[in-house]
């Protein structure tokens, strides 16, 4: 059987973070979502399930889900096409909410015990995504904001484009940021077609 579906099972069987769920607020099971397979081409390195994705078991079935997919200016099929578009965020599965209903952060234990080994099974990747703060100090090992590591999107390799992350949350930014998607989406879309028909 193939490294990587062999990994996929592996994840969702995963349960290292159950007693770190049990204690949060929303007191959940672990629910890994793994959404990967070989011969993909595009890496999207998010962040973590919400929890509409916990209860979905698929990634980005929610409203920054469709704002990605309008970024990237692909449809659903070919989005969740796992043998065309890799998706592996820093944590598998939901971290929770504290006591004031605020996300919690995905818990180092995930990367670190999945990451590297996925990625370097993933051997066709021809380009990455990479959604928010924690991915971005993960990939490109910025010390930097959101805001600035985007911002230098063209300082980056090609083939790596940081992204803010689609969530409703992010709409003033995005107002506050025009050459966003003047700018940069323009030329993802352009690199994420190309990689797409090769």
């Amino acid at each position: 059987m193939n490294t990587l579906i062999t990994r996929a099972q592996a994840v969702k069987s995963c349960r290292i973070c159950a007693d770190k769920f049990a204690a949060t607020h929303t007191a959940h099971e672990p629910r890994p979502v793994a959404w990967f397979a070989p011969g993909a081409r595009i890496l999207i390195a998010g962040q973590a399930p919400g929890m509409k994705v916990h209860h979905s078991g698929k990634p980005f079935t929610d409203p920054s889900g469709d704002r990605l997919r309008d970024w990237m200016g692909v449809d659903e099929a070919t989005f969740y096409d796992r043998s065309r578009v890799a998706i592996l965020p820093m944590a598998f599965c939901f971290p929770g909410y504290d006591a004031k209903g605020s996300d919690l952060p995905p818990p180092k234990i995930c990367a670190e015990t999945w990451r590297a080994d996925i990625l370097s099974d993933l051997t066709d990747i021809r380009l990455t995504l990479l959604i928010g703060g924690y991915a971005q100090k993960w990939h490109l090992g910025t010390k930097t904001g959101v805001t600035e590591t985007v911002a230098s999107w063209r300082d980056h390799d090609a083939d790596v484009f940081p992204l803010p992350h689609p969530s409703w949350r992010n709409t003033a930014w995005l107002k506050k940021n025009p050459w966003f998607e003047a700018e940069l989406l323009p030329v993802l879309r352009a690199r994420i077609s190309e990689v797409l028909s090769e």
